[in-house]
């Protein structure tokens, strides 16, 4: 009896619903420092995106497809995956091939998009937000509010509203600025679980290398 009913039990529960490409509501932007990042992990990995001759500031993290509340991952899609090529050519303002990879295998794929499609969008919407370019002028790490990098990002895009985008910091440092848009790249209102502003006063900012 006791198996009968741990059978009959399994069969009731809900089935997760696979999480479908295209279906999802708006995007979020993902724009890491460069600098902040190597300190945390990309150094000890040696990461090329750390070598002392590159110039990245602001690099895209990642285009990301976003539900109302939370996101979909690894979505199944009939899209080819994108060559060595698609993904090298993206590294520019992505720091690495592998991001660009690792990008489009769980984020990428729920969009909808072919991967020529999806990097096209990814490099549009990277374009179109101006990065504050006092940050490229440190010349040594500093501490501050978080708080001000939203400040300058806010400064440079007039049309971008404190609710259209959020802080993160890791490990002490300011990590990304995520920054919410419509699926034909216009600004729009972050979800309640993307606005998890930073609320750090003394958070690591390094300068470029």
């Amino acid at each position: 009896m006791t198996r009968l009913f741990a059978l009959l039990s399994l069969l009731a529960a809900p089935v997760t619903a696979q999480d479908r490409a295209g279906e999802f509501d708006y995007y979020v932007m993902a724009l890491s420092w460069s600098a902040n990042w190597c300190a945390i992990e990309g150094d000890a990995r040696n990461s090329p995106q750390c070598d002392p001759s590159t110039d990245f500031g602001w690099i895209l993290h990642g285009l990301w497809p976003q539900y109302a509340r939370g996101y979909p991952e690894f979505c199944n899609t009939a899209a080819r995956p994108p060559s060595r090529s698609d993904t090298a050519e993206m590294a520019d303002i992505m720091g690495t091939s592998g991001l660009a990879w690792h990008q489009w295998r769980k984020h990428g794929v729920c969009s909808g998009l072919s991967a020529d499609d999806y990097f096209t969008l990814s490099r549009e919407a990277y374009a179109q937000v101006t990065r504050p370019e006092v940050l490229r002028s440190l010349s040594r790490p500093v501490t501050l509010p978080a708080t001000l990098i939203e400040e300058a990002f806010l400064e440079n895009n007039p049309t971008l509203s404190a609710d259209q985008i959020t802080i993160t910091c890791r490990a002490g440092y300011i990590q990304e600025a995520r920054i919410c848009l419509t699926k034909n790249l216009g600004f729009r209102d972050c979800g309640p679980d993307v606005r998890r502003d930073c609320t750090m006063q003394n958070a690591q900012f390094e300068p470029m290398r």
